[in-house]
């Protein structure tokens, strides 16, 4: 605990403030005027689902990539490594809605898995709620995309929902996604920030998938769950919490499935178009 205490101190160099100098400037110097379009922060910008949800949801929104290293995209990029820094406070500007993608990148640790994001996800909602209130924006939007595997310790005749409580392991794929969880939902509580949280199945292509799992769902499908979601948080309003946060199952639509996916349906509309 005492090591992440420490990580928990602003870590600025000169490399760094050159960097989200420049990112600023970028951004700065984009042209005014014309696109009136939502802008929508895409994280874990190098990771294949990350790029597949920007080309998905740029027809109707301004789509905004950040990652922790360079990426090569046609798409607005601010590298940031969700520190509490002038990079995080870059990537967050003049953004509707935070789609946290969330994936460690290769090679990194167990550690650096969990504190991107445990720590990482609450610079990123802070730097979020901060610019949302300089900007007398409201509260700032996340899709936060956790993982169905916190649910499979259940019995696999049982099908569960999303009242059911999570129970994590020690994997870091699945404990850092809890954390990101219990992130959100405090910023929510304070209702600084409004959350849907999709936790997902084990991401495939259909076209790369071999055999069977129960908890496959398809890449596609998931930009489809992931666009249902901004539209419901651009939707809700009051003080009620469930117009705060909200968890929703996204698994394929087939009978042997072990997750509900009811609620997905009715409250975002998925409807998943692949099967196994």
């Amino acid at each position: 605990m005492a090591r992440v205490e420490r990580q928990l101190k602003p870590r600025v160099n000169r490399r760094r403030f050159l960097s989200a100098a420049a990112s600023a400037s970028a951004l700065a110097a984009q042209p005014a005027g014309g696109d009136t379009r939502p802008r929508v922060l895409i994280t874990s910008g190098r990771s294949r689902l990350a790029q597949d949800l920007a080309a998905n949801l740029a027809e109707k929104y301004r789509v905004r990539l950040t990652e922790r290293i360079p990426v090569e995209t046609r798409f607005e990029f601010v590298q940031c490594a969700l520190e509490q820094d002038a990079q995080t406070r870059s990537a967050v500007r003049a953004v509707d809605a935070i789609v946290h993608v969330g994936d460690p990148l290769p090679g990194e640790s167990s550690y650096q898995e969990i504190d991107y994001l445990a720590r990482g996800t609450y610079n990123l909602l802070s730097a979020a709620t901060e610019e949302h209130a300089s900007a007398k924006k409201g509260a700032p939007r996340i899709v936060f995309l956790s993982t169905l595997e916190l649910m499979t310790p259940y019995e696999p005749d049982f099908t569960v929902s999303e009242l059911w409580r999570p129970r994590p392991n020690l994997v870091a794929a699945v404990l850092s996604k809890h954390l990101g969880e219990y992130v959100c939902r405090e910023f929510a509580r304070d209702r600084k920030v409004r959350v849907i949280v999709l936790r997902l199945g084990k991401v495939v292509r259909s076209e790369e998938a071999k055999g069977f799992d129960p908890l496959w769902v398809e890449e596609r499908d998931v930009a489809r769950a992931v666009a249902g979601a901004l539209d419901a948080l651009g939707q809700e309003s009051g003080s009620a919490i469930e117009n705060w946060w909200r968890v929703f199952h996204i698994a394929a639509d087939s009978p042997r499935s072990r997750f509900s996916i009811t609620d997905a349906r009715r409250v975002l509309g998925y409807q998943p178009q692949f099967r196994w």
